[in-house]
């Protein structure tokens, strides 16, 4: 077992409100592996009321930093990297024009790999432990992704990307090499293929992974609704309601539908550990859908903001009951940084709300990518968190990282004037290591 002392940051979870935040200046992190021997959160509290606890532990003392838990991010496309501030009219533009074309260029396995090995270290130098991701179309961009994840032992999500028409030939599934097969046959013999290989290997897990619905025909996503049902533990997801021209593009293309949601509700892909990216373009009856299915919203704001998609509704979303957390959303987002995409967000709740002038507090904004994102996953307890039990994913932030983050956070007079100038004034910088629960 080891022993971190620090100040120690983590979330309650049997006291409302659920996002509320626990804060010892002086705790201590006791961690050790659990009967799959992985190593897991065993006693976390104050640091003199454990120490007679664990007398014969050595103790890794972190004057002056906080450990908090490793960042949960709830949606991204790894291969996107290279997309980061490209500028476009909006969604479908900067598609056709940046995304589809480096999206082709994963099609070379030597490609992918060295795409995700700097992915994977952008993740980790963010404090980033957990990611549900998109790979391409291609099968090579998955197998090189699920490679370099598992050298890492993270907790990472993908899939193959579903894609058999409504885009460039280079970025769609192909069929298979004989012929025997089209295109739409294959993508989901592919899919159970790596699900099989995959899921559940380690830390791994696998997503079903509609592009999204105008990007599928209905066979595609039929045949993606009966592997969710063959597989209830695999994750999905897709992108819903971004952008209005894509609304009224999807509506156009499945018009039985109620909705735009509820195209994938009518196909089986709607449930726990169905995860829909942005979610703004909503009413009542789309949130109660995600809210009575079990589904969760990915909120992505810097990509929202920069494409000019719209502002979730936060408020619309607590009044309805719908799960959602904080995601990246690399490529159309701007940052990799949580502190960025959490700022964002607390610009978002003050704009575009049903209730005017909402203020997310700052326990809120770090619950949504860390306890709350882990929840909308369904792994609530698992990460996310430094409860004992909890994989022992963590980061640890120094607060002096920088001369205005050191002005700043030295006049705190509580939690959440801390956690704001964190989250205002960070950015990578702000961690000084991240730390991955390893296998014994």
């Amino acid at each position: 077992m080891k022993a971190y002392r620090a100040a120690i940051l983590r979330f309650v979870t049997d006291l409302e409100p659920r996002h509320a935040a626990l804060y010892e200046e002086d705790g201590l992190l006791v961690v050790g592996p659990n009967a799959q021997g992985r190593q897991v959160v065993q006693a976390v509290g104050h640091y003199h009321d454990l120490r007679t606890r664990f007398p014969d532990l050595v103790v890794t003392h972190w004057p002056g930093r906080i450990i908090a838990p490793g960042f949960v991010d709830l949606h991204s496309h790894y291969p996107q990297t290279n997309v980061i501030g490209s500028p476009a009219e909006g969604l479908l533009p900067w598609l056709e024009k940046y995304t589809f074309p480096e999206e082709m260029r994963f099609s070379s396995s030597s490609y992918s790999t060295q795409a995700v090995q700097f992915f994977i270290e952008e993740l980790l130098r963010q404090g980033v432990t957990t990611a549900l991701t998109f790979a391409t179309s291609h099968p090579v961009s998955v197998q090189a992704f699920f490679t370099e994840a598992q050298k890492h032992h993270m907790r990472l999500i993908t899939g193959l990307c579903l894609m058999d028409r409504h885009a460039p030939p280079d970025v769609l599934n192909q069929p298979a090499a004989q012929g025997r097969l089209d295109a739409t046959e294959q993508s989901l013999l592919d899919s159970e293929a790596l699900i099989r290989q995959w899921h559940g290997v380690d830390r791994l897990g696998y997503a079903i992974t509609p592009r999204f619905a105008p990007s599928c025909t209905e066979a595609q996503l039929r045949g993606a609704g009966e592997l969710a049902a063959k597989y209830p533990d695999v994750w999905i997801q897709s992108h819903v309601a971004e952008n209005k021209a894509e609304i009224a593009w999807a509506r156009a293309l499945f018009p039985a539908s109620r909705s735009y949601l509820a195209t994938y509700a009518d196909f089986g892909l709607m449930r726990d550990r169905a995860i829909y990216a942005h979610c703004i373009h909503f009413d009542d009856d789309d949130r109660a859908l995600m809210r009575d299915t079990g589904a969760a919203a990915a909120v992505c704001p810097t990509s929202n903001l920069f494409l000019g998609s719209g502002f979730f509704d936060y408020a619309g979303a607590d009044r309805v009951g719908l799960e959602y957390g904080l995601a990246s959303d690399v490529g159309g987002g701007t940052s990799f940084s949580p502190f960025h995409t959490m700022l964002a967000a607390y610009y978002v709740g003050r704009e575009g709300q049903t209730k005017p002038g909402l203020s997310l507090s700052p326990q809120h904004v770090w619950w949504q990518y860390t306890a709350g994102a882990a929840q909308a996953l369904g792994l609530d307890g698992v990460v996310g968190n430094l409860q004992p039990g909890c994989e022992a994913d963590f980061v640890v932030l120094n607060p002096q990282a920088t001369p205005l983050l050191a002005r700043k956070t030295a006049l705190a007079s509580n939690l959440d004037e801390l956690l704001f100038s964190m989250i205002v004034l960070g950015d990578d910088r702000l961690v000084e290591r991240t730390v991955i629960s390893q296998a014994i």
